[in-house]
């Protein structure tokens, strides 16, 4: 297939990028390059025949029908977003901006495209899109997991401009008949995470002896996926998953915040091996507003329905998590310079 991803240069959407093309599709990124966006997280592409690149903002509904016409894809991906919730809160417009209205612009110019279509190229065309288990708000620790049928219910500005988007994507699909497929999952970690986000905190923090600030008590419960299995899951579902479904994606891997930051601190003692005790840099912060308790991911339908299931353990997953930034010390490097986003965790540089 030649598959349009939005948001390709991103943490995720590298990852569908980078393995989209190992299996042989065609890739055209489209990506705006906001400060979490990266090229270098797509170099080990970028010069394949199968890749192509456009810098383009998604809110920019003239520029994506051009790039429709220009590369003629047989399906969409779309992961484009603002996606951390501290920014969500001290800035709400921006990801309206972009996850209701670029969905928007998104489904309009895909919509005008795929009605241009004729044949098996419209019969077999697909929009995919790419959302969180958020949505659905918060858990107590006897609810049972989010299903696909879990009301929505979301707390943050973030949440809750992906929960929009997820209704614009459906009612375009009832209304219009436009072939859609939705993909809500759990937490992702993994190689290429921008530094702001929780797992690249506590990694760079640990190995620059510096305090590592959890929220709370810790008591927050997540689940969590590596991302090269919800890359793996999301081509999955754009190949074989059923038009007008949701399939939600999960890592079976439910952790309290304070057991993950204990797991990473560990790790970095076992790196160092010289007797320093890394779980001593914890403190403990005022919780953030609306911080939801507890994420929980039911994957049973597409484990049913497609054969998915995740193949990373916790411990593996890390640990690879670990080496690559241990590993890749360039890539980090220059994105916590102060008057980047340095000041937000207090990393000197």
């Amino acid at each position: 297939m030649k598959i349009l991803i939005t948001g390709g240069a991103g943490f995720i959407g590298s990852a569908v990028v980078r393995q989209a093309v190992a299996l042989g599709h065609s890739v055209v990124n489209v990506d705006v390059l906001t400060y979490a966006a990266n090229l270098a997280n797509v170099k080990s592409v970028d010069q394949s025949p199968h890749y192509a690149f456009a810098q383009i903002d998604i809110c920019d509904l003239a520029a994506l029908r051009a790039v429709f016409d220009t590369h003629q894809p047989d399906a969409v991906m779309h992961l484009a977003a603002e996606s951390h919730v501290d920014r969500s809160i001290d800035g709400p417009g921006a990801f309206i901006q972009t996850n209701v209205i670029g969905t928007f612009n998104m489904l309009q110019a895909a919509r005008a495209y795929w009605d241009g279509l004729t044949g098996t190229k419209k019969d077999s065309f697909r929009f995919h899109h790419v959302s969180t288990d958020e949505v659905y708000g918060d858990l107590s620790l006897d609810d049972p997991a989010f299903s696909e049928t879990t009301s929505y219910d979301p707390s943050s500005p973030y949440s809750a401009s992906k929960a929009a988007s997820d209704h614009i994507v459906r009612a375009w699909a009832r209304t219009y008949g436009f072939p859609v497929v939705i993909t809500n999952c759990s937490n992702n970690y993994g190689p290429y995470q921008f530094p702001e986000k929780l797992i690249p905190v506590v990694i760079l923090k640990a190995l620059h002896r510096q305090p590592i600030p959890v929220y709370g008590t810790g008591d927050n419960i997540r689940d969590w996926l590596y991302v090269d299995d919800h890359a793996d899951a999301l081509l999955t579902v754009l190949s074989r998953g059923k038009l007008g479904e949701t399939y939600n994606i999960g890592g079976n891997n439910e952790r309290t915040n304070l057991e993950l930051v204990h797991t990473i601190c560990a790790l970095v003692d076992d790196y160092r091996d010289d007797g320093f005790d890394h779980k001593s840099l914890i403190g403990f912060v005022d919780d953030r507003p609306g911080h939801d308790r507890r994420y929980a991911i039911n994957a049973d339908k597409i484990k049913n329905e497609l054969g998915w299931t995740p193949s990373v353990a916790w411990n593996d997953g890390f640990k690879a998590t670990l080496d690559w930034y241990l590993n890749n010390e360039t890539w980090w490097r220059p994105l916590v310079k102060a008057g980047q986003f340095g000041d937000r965790i207090g990393l000197k540089t």
